[in-house]
C-alpha cells in the first residue's frame, strides 16, 4: 500500500466513524435511511446518486433515494425483475456491478438500456441487510462509465455493512418505542373502563380484546378510540 492510498483509507475511516455517529443520532428509521444514501455520495469515490431498496417476495420497495432518477431506476428493476441490485438481494451476493452501461449487457438486457436513457454510466449494488423474508440493497450510481474501481467497491461494502447495523438499531428502537406507546394507550383505556364503567382490570382487558376481535382491528386502535371518546365498546 502506498502512502497516498494509506492516507485515503485513513480519511475514509475517520469519515466512516463520523457517519456512524450521525446515523445513531437520527430520530427515525426514514431519517437514518436518508442519511445513509447521502453518506454514500460523500464516501464512495465516483458516486453521483444512491438509493436503498428492499425485495420482499419478489416485490421491490424503494426506501430512500438521493434523486428521482434513482427512484425511476428502482421502479425499472421492479418492472423488469432484473438488475444488479435485484440480484444482490435475491441471490444474496455481496456486490454486483455494471462497469459500463453504454455497452450491451446480456445479463440484464432490458434494464441496462433504460438505465442508459436516465444518463447513468455505471452502478453497483451492495447487499445491505437480511431478515427472515426481506432483503435490501444499497445502490450507487455514476453518470460516467467505469468509475467504480476495486477501492470504491471495498468502500461501498464497508459502508453498507456499517449502514446495515445502524438501520437495524434504528428499526429496533422504533419498534420498542411503538410497543411502549401501545402499552401506555392500552393501560389508559383500561383505566377509563375501570374508572367510568366500574369494570375490574381483568374484565376491562377482556372488553378491549373482544372489541378488537369482533371489529378485526388492532388492540391499540380500540384503546385509542376509548381514550378519545371515553365510551365502552359495544
Amino acid at each position: 500500500m502506498t502512502k497516498e492510498s494509506g492516507d485515503d483509507w485513513e480519511r475514509f475511516s475517520v469519515a466512516l466513524a463520523e457517519m456512524a455517529r450521525d446515523l445513531l443520532a437520527q430520530e427515525s428509521v426514514q431519517a437514518t435511511l436518508d442519511r445513509i444514501v447521502e453518506h454514500a455520495k460523500l464516501l464512495i469515490k465516483g458516486c453521483d446518486e444512491a438509493g436503498i431498496l428492499t425485495v420482499s417476495r419478489r416485490e421491490v420497495y424503494a426506501l430512500a433515494a438521493t434523486s428521482d432518477v434513482v427512484r425511476t431506476a428502482d421502479r425499472l428493476q421492479q418492472d423488469f425483475a432484473e438488475g444488479p441490485c435485484f440480484d444482490a438481494v435475491t441471490d444474496r451476493q455481496q456486490v454486483y456491478a455494471i462497469e459500463d452501461i453504454s455497452r450491451p449487457n446480456g445479463r440484464w438486457p432490458r434494464f441496462v438500456p433504460e438505465l442508459r436513457k436516465l444518463g447513468m454510466g455505471s452502478m453497483m449494488g451492495f447487499l445491505l441487510f437480511t431478515e427472515e423474508d426481506e432483503l435490501g440493497a444499497l445502490n450507487v450510481y455514476s453518470t460516467r462509465p467505469c468509475m467504480f474501481d476495486e477501492t470504491a467497491r471495498r468502500a461501498g461494502w464497508v459502508l453498507a455493512s456499517h449502514a446495515a447495523v445502524a438501520f437495524s438499531a434504528s428499526r429496533t428502537h422504533q419498534q420498542l418505542s411503538h410497543a411502549l406507546e401501545t402499552r401506555h394507550e392500552i393501560g389508559e383505556a383500561m383505566g377509563i373502563l375501570m374508572g367510568r364503567h366500574g369494570l375490574t382490570e381483568d374484565t376491562a382487558f377482556k372488553v378491549l380484546r373482544k372489541a378488537s376481535q369482533d371489529r378485526n382491528v388492532k388492540l391499540r386502535d380500540v384503546a385509542r378510540e376509548i381514550c378519545r371518546t371515553g365510551e365502552k365498546p359495544d
